[in-house]
């Protein structure tokens, strides 16, 4: 990379850096427009390993003198490399701590929902960040390849969503404002939603089949009209007297208790 294929913004009024605080700031204005901001190298590089290529890098003033940075800047990318003077960088920064580098993306879509559906999570009205991130960090690393989200889920394509994510979101298909109870009808096997008060266990259950999970919302659960549409409802059984756990963390042992049985 070198300094000339640079473009340094240095104005708060410049329009292109008012472009990219909107789209750090605001989840309308990615809806809008179809794109993204990752932060950090970790993502980056996690986009571009799946045969992502970036609408445009952008560097903070000191980031650009970083070798690292710099190296991964020099890669493919659609509009080339802007660099923004450190304070505007921290504007757009979604951390506290900013990486130096960001990358604008433009989101995927993954079309209409496909007439049969063999192997997906549901997530009903999963309103923390940092829940649905891990959830679909655990989804993918156990092989899960399609994400249905409800109309009350947190946007999967927000900045705490990705870092979260770790990169999952580039592995599978993620379909946004889904009426779930609606999309049970296209799923070839069963659909088990998790729930703290059910009466079977989850090391009760075969989990061996074609099926779907769903995990509802942090407080409320599961909805009645989706939970009437399941096949099973399981709890993970909790010795130590807590009430229950963090959907996360439940998501993530159902998840791999249908792992080991499969394995």
């Amino acid at each position: 990379m070198h300094e000339s294929d640079l473009k340094l913004i240095r104005s708060r009024e410049n329009a292109r850096f008012k472009t990219l605080r909107h789209l750090a700031t605001s989840t309308r204005e990615r809806r809008k427009t179809g794109l993204a901001l990752l932060d950090g190298m970790h993502l980056i590089a996690a986009y571009r390993a799946r045969g992502g290529v970036p609408e445009q890098l952008i560097l903070s003033e000191s980031g650009a003198a970083n070798a690292e940075a710099a190296a991964l800047a020099a890669g493919a990318c659609a509009q080339g490399v802007l660099v923004l003077a450190d304070a505007l960088f921290n504007d757009i920064a979604p951390v506290a701590t900013p990486t130096g580098i960001v990358a604008l993306i433009r989101m995927p879509d993954p079309g209409p929902l496909p007439d049969l559906i063999e192997h997906c999570v549901m997530l009903e009205n999963i309103q923390d960040a940092g829940n649905l991130g891990s959830i679909l960090r655990s989804a993918a690393a156990a092989g899960v390849s399609t994400v249905l989200l409800s109309q009350g889920c947190a946007f999967a394509w927000s900045p705490k969503v990705l870092r979260a994510g770790m990169g999952a979101h580039f592995s599978m298909e993620l379909f946004d404002n889904v009426d779930l109870p609606a999309a049970v009808r296209r799923l070839s096997g069963r659909l088990i939603c998790a729930g703290s008060h059910a009466e079977k266990s989850l090391y009760q259950a075969d989990l061996r089949g074609p099926l779907t999970w769903a995990f509802g919302n942090e407080g409320a659960g599961v909805s009645a009209e989706l939970s009437a549409a399941a096949a099973e409802r399981l709890r993970i059984p909790m010795p130590g007297g807590t009430e229950s756990l963090n959907v996360a963390a439940a998501a993530a042992i159902c998840l791999f208790e249908q792992v080991r049985q499969r394995g």
